[in-house]
This record gives C-alpha cells, structure tokens and sequence, in this order.
C-alpha cells in the first residue's frame, strides 16, 4: 500500500518521463528510445572465462561486485539444458553418451548446429511465438466456436522458424502479408495473426465488439513487437508512459482497412472469419479437358433449357442446381439418342476429373475493406463518441516526433512516395526500421529470456515506467546490433547464447553469490527451471516410445476425462478424439479450445490464451503431483515405458531398472540407484501381493515423477 501510494503522489507531482527507475538511475528509463549502438565489448580480468562477447558483459558486472561465475555444469546436464531449449526434447541416452565420450573441441558446437537445423527447433520455438500472439483455434464466449484453418497460421510459424526466416519478413508478412507482391500462399497465411483473438459472433452492440477486436490488435502488436504497453489510453492519456490518447487511434488507424469478422457458411461447418482460397502453386493438368468438357456440356444443356417455358428459362439462368434438375429432368426427351449418351459421358468424365484434384486450401486470413473508414478519437473509448479525427502515424514516444502524422522517410524519398505504400506495410517497415529504436532490443531480450530463464528487462513486453528497468542495457544493445547485422536472422543468436560460458554454468552459486546476488540479477549461476507443459508432455511420450514425430496439419484431440468435459457451456461440444498414434503427437499440435485446454497442460501453466502471453507461471500445486500419480495418461504412458525396457533388456529385474532409469534421467544409473529399485519391487511384490509385471509399471510411474526428470539443471 505504501509504495502504491508514494507512486500516486509521485504522478501527481512530475511528468511521467521523470520518473526515476527502480535503482535511481532515470537514464534506464530512456534508454530503449535511443538509438541502438553497438557498444563497445568490456575488458575483463578473467579473460580465460569468455567464450563469445556476451560472456564480457556478464563478466564484467561479476568482477566489479567480486563474484566469481559459477563452474560448468557437467557435460550430461549441459547437453539435456541444450535439446531442451532448443528442441523441447530430451537427448535419448544414446546421444548423451556419445557426447561425454567425443572430446574433440567442436564437439558441442556441432551437437548445437544439428539441432538449429532440426525440424523439432521450429515447434519449441513456435510454442513461445504462438504465446506472444494469443494463438488459439476457438473465439471463447459461451459458444467457443472453432476459428476454421487457424492451424495453418502455427504451421507457418513452425515453419518460419524451422527456415530462420529474417525477422523483419516475418512481421512483415504477418502486418502485410496480404498487401505484398506477389501474392503467396505463406504471406495470405501469416495475417492470421489477425483473426487470433477471441470474439463474440453475436455482441449487443456490434460496433463495440469491432473496436474491441481492433483494441486486441493493437495491445498485442505495440507489445510484441515494441514492448509497450499502449492499450489504456483507449479511454485516456496513459498514465504512467507519454502516450496520448491520439497517439493509440493514430495507431488504431493502421489497421483499419481490415474488414471486420463475419459469418460464413462451409459445408458442414459454420464459420466465423474470413476463410481465402489459396491459389496452388502447380498448374492444373485437367484444365484444359475440364474446361471443354463444361463448353460441351453446357451446349446441351441449354438446349434443353431454351425448350421449357419462360419462367423456368429465368429461374434456371439465376441457379446452376435448377439449370441441372431441367437437363436430368429433360433432357432425354429433346437430345436424340447419341447426344444424351455423349451428355452422360461428360458428366461421367468430369466426377472423374474432379476426384483427382485436391480439394482447394483454405486460411484464416486478413481482408481487406472495399474503403476504409475514417479513424476517430473517442471520448473515453466508446465508439459512439467520435472526436477529432486522427491519420495512421507511429507512436511519438519512439519517434520524437509530435506532429499527426509518421516520420515516412525510411520508406520513399518523399511523403508522396510513402503514402503510396499500403498503411499496413508501412508500419510492419518502420517497427524493423532503423527509424524505430526498440524492435531489434524487444527481441533480443526475449530470445535472452527464453534461453535463461528471465530476461535483462524482467517485463519482456513492458519497457515503460511501470515496467522494469534492464540488469544489462548495454548487453542487450549489443545483442540488439548483432541481429541486425545477421540481417535480422535469429539461429545465429542462439548460437551465440548457447555457446558462451555465461549459458555453460551450473545452477549451483558459491557462497559469494549467493550472499551478493541471491536474486541472479547478475547471472552469477545458470537458473534451474521446471519443465514447461508441453516439454513435460512430450518427454513423458518420447522416454515411454510412444513420440509421433509428424508435423503440421488440423489440431489433434486428446483424451479428456468425461467429467471435465461435462463442465462445458455445451458439454463435449467442439471437442473430439483423434486415434492413438495421433495423439503421440507433439503438443504444439494439440487443439488449443480456450474453453477447454487438455488437462495435463493447462495443470502446468498453458499460457493465457485470451492475451499476449510474455511469459508462463511457473507453479507447485497439489493438482500436478495428482496429475503426474493418478492421471490417466501417465499411466498409460508409464506402462508403455515399462513394456519397451523389457522388450529391450529382457525380464532382469537389474537390467529392467538400469535401463529404465537410463531412459528417464537421460543418464548411467549408479549403483545404489539400480539397488534401490530392485529393493522397492521385491518388497512391493511381497508386501502387497502385486504382479511382476504391475510392480515394474508402478516403479515406471515413479521414475516420471522424479524432480530430476521434471527439472532442469
């Protein structure tokens, strides 16, 4: 209560970029509006330690507070951090040991390199994407109805990822994929991150629910991809940041050639948004016959047609279906003999072509308005109070410019030159611009986060005054320059983090460390962190064999427990089960429902799929332990770990629990742990009168269960 309070007064007596930041130093709070410099990389005395550049800069905040870098983490535990975060896998024991035995000097960096170019990168690392952008395959509200096609905007991010796509293309054809040249299929499929959030088919007030819409929009973009909270000066001046409230409608306008959400009607479906043919990338083979066959036919049939009175004539002109039923109906009666044979033969023959061509994709895309509307500001954000009319313009705050209309230079030699270029394309080109100081910072902050457990600015989506300041500002200005010049490719980033010493650490602080930096503000140590959901879900799969590696395609159906599903609005409603093998897949393929998240991931924190999701709880509740005990998957799973050891080592008892444990822990047994398992089975057999086979399920159980299979090091 006190620090909110002494925030009040503090508001009430200075502007809002006077504030100082959380360690006195105001600076911090202008920093990412600067321009980004490449700094200079620090000296250090330990230079021994430093593996890559980054290592310096982390290097040398330790030395100035006389804190010692924690030592390496074992070879094993390093190589399980690395599939980890780079695959979301873990290494099967095989790969471990070959690891620990190749002590050649490139053996790590070429382990890292194969696993930058797996395709198992692109869906880790598409999972903390899809994140950011609220990706769900439902609109939420009571009915929850599913977004047709939606799965092609994960498999483009998958994908995306996969090819390290530069970054600056890959806003650009999420922002403007529909207004590029030429048009692709990827680029119609990337502006499904318009159609990602929830919405309501059916609103009280349908001009409010398309602002609403749009509102969704714009907080998630300025967050993504500026790290700014923008969204509450909707109704007023931000409190806190200098953004007026004309500054959110000026960006509001960038959007607003976007036709808003609809109904339409597919065979067997309803659907909500704007469903785009995609255009094939091959040429019809059959076109040509099908386009004769259909003048052929066509010559018949209106024979027929011209036969019957009038007012069929007209009905049959306004409807194909009618023009048919006249032919069927009559045209054996007017064609002579061979012409009603030849007509049967076209049709025979044009069934025929249609079966072997694929039925036409679809995607959940951007469309465009026929005009666009003009864009107000609103008193107190309601659309029903327009004010002043206001142009699409770039926030002023990261421009320095407080006039109504953008800085367009970066786009064309004169304004004229600029504004001829489509309003989304221009702002996807300024947010990657040099013109635009907190792109390529946001980003390297997040791919640091996602590597290390936190970011260097602790709110990876909020760079403002309520957010926190950077450990390291000159460090991420530095990752920030690299980007760029690997011209906005991400893989040689990772690499970079994954090969210095800074990542090699164990999580283990010495006593320094941990007296000066318990918090590891300072990186002293490498910070352990527990399985996401998904990871936890699939290593579960891969350890047991049961690991489907196929990728893409329509979300798959999990088993829900019929109680959960009966606490739907429409019980068991938009939910149905996939077979087997299917559900082996990956759970970044899994149907998301934001009514419904399968069970065992929304227990271990699924990200919030109703807003940009920066990051994930990490929590400890009773409902995991009985997830991971009495949940029906790991159970299942559990067996099939116990049928695949036996089908490997055989019937042993010590064999069985050596090469379980093996499995599990990524890792040789000890001794006393192979022991300990024998021990627990011949007493569980004899104590409780329990199956041979059954003891060694539940022993399999217990193995999924272990912190160190759930944790990382």
């Amino acid at each position: 209560m006190k620090r909110w309070t002494c925030t009040l007064w503090i508001l009430l007596l200075v502007p809002a970029t006077k504030i100082a930041s959380q360690d006195g130093d105001s600076n911090l709070r202008d920093w990412s509006l600067q321009p980004v410099v490449r700094p200079k990389v620090p000296s250090v005395e330990r230079r021994e330690w430093l593996r890559t550049p980054i290592d310096a800069f982390i290097l040398e905040r330790l030395e100035s507070k006389s804190i010692a870098p924690a030592t390496d983490v074992s070879r094993g535990a390093l190589l399980r951090r690395l599939y980890y975060d780079l695959t979301g896998l873990p290494p099967t024991p095989d790969e471990v040991e070959a690891f620990e035995s190749d002590r050649t000097a490139t053996a790590y960096e070429r382990r890292v390199d194969a696993l930058l170019n797996s395709p198992r990168h692109g869906e880790r690392w598409g999972r903390h994407w899809l994140d950011l952008v609220r990706f769900a395959e439902t609109n939420s509200f009571e009915q929850d109805d599913v977004k047709p096609h939606a799965w092609r905007y994960r498999d483009y991010v998958v994908d995306s990822l996969n090819q390290d796509k530069p970054f600056d293309q890959f806003v650009l054809e999420q922002l403007a994929g529909d207004e590029l040249e030429p048009r692709t299929a990827s680029g119609l499929i990337a502006t499904g991150y318009y159609r990602l959030g929830a919405w309501d088919f059916d609103p009280t007030d349908r001009l409010r629910a398309q602002y609403d819409d749009l509102h969704g929009i714009v907080s998630t973009t300025a967050q993504v991809f500026l790290g700014m909270t923008i969204e509450c000066a909707r109704c007023h001046d931000h409190k806190l940041d200098p953004i007026p409230q004309a500054d959110y409608y000026r960006f509001v306008a960038f959007f607003r050639d976007l036709a808003p959400h609809v109904r339409v009607k597919e065979p067997g479906l309803v659907q909500e948004h704007f469903i785009s043919r995609l255009e094939t990338e091959k040429e019809d083979p059959w076109k040509a016959e099908r386009e004769s066959c259909e003048y052929e036919a066509r010559i018949l049939g209106d024979r027929v047609v011209a036969s019957r009175p009038r007012s069929e004539q007209d009905d049959a002109r306004d409807d194909p279906r009618v023009w048919r039923k006249i032919v069927e109906d009559h045209g054996e009666q007017v064609l002579d003999e061979s012409e009603w044979k030849f007509w049967d033969q076209l049709q025979r023959r044009l069934a025929e072509i249609e079966k072997t061509v694929p039925p036409p994709a679809h995607a959940l895309c951007a469309v465009k308005r026929d005009e666009t509307p003009a864009t107000y500001v609103l008193a107190r954000g309601n659309p029903h109070a327009p004010l002043e009319k206001v142009e699409p313009g770039f926030p002023a705050i990261l421009t320095g410019d407080d006039t109504e209309k953008p800085s367009l230079a970066f786009v064309g030699s004169d304004a004229t030159t600029a504004n001829a270029i489509p309003r989304r394309t221009r702002l996807a080109r300024w947010i990657t611009s040099d013109n635009n100081p907190r792109t390529a910072r946001v980003l390297a902050n997040r791919l640091w986060q996602f590597h290390f457990g936190r970011g260097i600015v602790r709110s990876p989506s909020d760079y403002g005054v309520a957010g926190a300041t950077p450990t390291h500002p000159d460090l991420i200005d530095w990752l920030a320059s690299e980007l760029v010049r690997h011209d906005w490719r991400i893989k040689p980033i990772h690499r970079l983090l994954v090969t210095s010493s800074t990542y090699r650490m164990t999580s283990q602080p010495n006593e320094t460390a941990l007296k000066k930096d318990p918090g590891n503000d300072l990186f002293s140590r490498f910070s352990m962190r527990r399985l996401a959901a998904e990871e936890l879900r699939d290593s579960v799969l891969s350890v047991s064999g049961s690991l489907n590696f196929a990728m893409g395609g329509p979300g798959v159906f999990t088993e829900i427990p019929p109680e959960v599903l009966a606490g739907q609005s429409r019980p068991g409603s938009g939910w149905g089960l996939s077979p087997v093998a299917e559900r082996g897949r990956r759970s970044v393929y899994i149907h998301v429902k934001r009514s419904l998240i399968d069970p065992m991931l929304e227990t271990f924190d699924f990200a919030d799929t109703d807003t940009s999701c920066p990051e994930r709880f990490a929590t400890m509740q009773p409902s995991q332990a009985l997830e991971l005990l009495n949940g029906k998957f790991l159970n299942e799973q559990a067996k099939g770990l116990s049928v695949a050891v036996t089908h490997a080592v055989g019937r042993d008892w010590r064999s069985r629990c050596q090469e379980a444990l093996r499995r599990v822990l990524q890792r040789g047994p000890t001794d006393n742990e192979i022991q300990s398992g024998t021990d627990w089975l011949d007493a569980t057999c004899r104590d409780h009168a329990i199956d041979v086979d059954r003891a060694f399920e539940l022993y399999c159980l217990a193995l999924l269960n272990l912190n160190e299979f759930i944790y990382l090091d």
